[in-house]
């Protein structure tokens, strides 16, 4: 069921061609202008960057986790017999 809600939310994006396209950049052009575009795009990336930061982080404390989770000892009926009862 999740691949199926994968395709479908990318559905818009199969009818979208190069004039499409480049009406949308003329669009994002004329609303913020040439100087303000390399500044959205500097913001963009470095929000990228830091949620992939983060994402490694927790991904990291995670497996450290896992590994530094001691094993239980396991215990059977038969393992102190030197007393002698």
């Amino acid at each position: 069921m999740t691949a199926v809600f994968a395709k479908s939310t990318f559905l818009f994006l199969s009818d979208v061609g190069g004039s499409e396209l480049l009406l949308i950049a003329i669009v994002v052009l004329l609303l913020f202008g040439g100087k303000k575009i390399p500044e959205l795009m500097r913001g963009l990336g470095k929000g990228i960057r830091e949620f992939n930061d983060a994402k490694n982080n927790v991904r990291q404390e995670i497996e450290e986790g896992m590994k530094d989770k001691p094993a239980a000892p396991t215990q059977s009926s038969t393992t102190d017999t030197s007393h002698g009862a």
